[in-house]
């Protein structure tokens, strides 16, 4: 019975291939079964090697890519200073001194260093080996810093306009009036003292150097009116004023020293103001001199000399006097 069967089938095959197609593809799907498994982790293993070598090369291009912003960023950061820097030098060489003055730079190095750090000052990089004495002007092309305090062979001492130690003559652009600028301390108002109540002033004007203390040139500013107080008690007003430069920024300055030949005697802008003395005499007038007689004015006439064996006439006799007895009594 099988074996009719497998025969009945064997050759049934034979003429249609039905078996051998069926067999085939049966095979080949167990096949492709058995096979899509492991080309799918095949496929993920290899997907994740290379995946892992890809992130390793990314992440280095990253570490480096990263250093390179960051140079970038230092380089950029650098030509800003540069280019800030470089603005500051050109406003100090476009600064034109007032007459019969010069100046040089100088470069801030500290801020209350020293024994000095009690007062509101900076340390400058220019000392006695470079001109810079006792006094000598500091400003910037904004207004006026202040003036040396000490000057060493290679640094100096500045005394910033804020100190409470520093006073310095000024007067006002506008209506020219006068007052002497005191410090309040570091971050305060400045003050200025002796101006009297009925001098004209506005808020809002410029204060700028008087030049009668021979220290500082004239016309340099220094600050801006930010108040005016008028007081019952005082016979000035009470004015406060707002400096021009940030002394907290202060990187670079201008030194100015006169020039040769430049004396603060002969620079009439700078001479003091002498009151005069309560007991000063008025010197008497010189009486002026004679001129010389001219040469051909006419001269006095000569006496005629006597003849010769002529006797010189004698003088005339002089009248006598009364006696006494002979004046009339009084009352006669």
């Amino acid at each position: 019975m099988a074996a009719s069967l497998y025969l009945t089938l064997y050759t049934w095959n034979l003429r249609t291939g039905v078996l051998d197609a069926l067999a085939a593809n049966t095979g080949l799907e167990f096949v492709s079964w058995v096979l899509r498994p492991g080309k799918w982790a095949a496929d993920k293993a290899t997907r994740l090697w290379d995946d892992y070598f890809h992130l390793v090369d990314v992440q280095q291009d990253n570490r480096r890519l990263a250093e390179a912003v960051d140079k970038l960023s230092l380089d950029l950061a650098a030509l800003r200073e540069e280019a800030a820097e470089a603005v500051r030098l050109r406003k100090l060489l476009d600064y034109a001194p007032p007459l019969s003055w010069t100046v040089q730079g100088a470069r801030v190095i500290a801020h209350r260093l020293g024994p000095a750090g009690a007062l509101d000052t900076v340390l400058i990089d220019k000392g006695g080996l470079d001109g810079v004495d006792v006094n000598v002007p500091v400003a910037t092309p904004g207004g006026v810093a202040g003036r040396v305090l000490r000057a060493a062979m290679q640094a100096s001492t500045v005394l910033l306009v804020t100190d409470p130690n520093s006073k310095i003559p000024v007067v006002s652009r506008d209506h020219r009036t006068t007052g002497i600028l005191s410090g309040q301390g570091a971050g305060e108002e400045l003050e200025v003292r002796y101006v009297p109540l009925n001098a004209p002033l506005d808020v809002g004007e410029t204060l700028v150097t008087s030049g009668l203390a021979g220290i500082f040139p004239k016309g340099l500013p220094v600050a801006v009116v930010s108040g005016i107080e008028r007081s019952d008690i005082s016979l000035f007003l009470t004015v406060r004023a707002t400096p021009l430069v940030d002394y907290n920024s202060l990187e670079e300055v201008l030194l100015f020293t006169r020039a040769p030949g430049s004396e603060p005697g002969q620079d009439p802008e700078s001479l003091p103001l002498v009151p005069p003395q309560d007991n000063a005499t008025i010197p008497a007038p010189v009486p002026a001199k004679p001129a010389p007689a001219a040469a051909n004015a006419t001269a006095a006439p000569a006496k005629p000399k006597p003849a010769a064996g002529a006797q010189a006439p004698k003088p005339a006799p002089k009248p006598a006097s009364a006696k006494p007895q002979d004046r009339p009594a009084p009352g006669n």
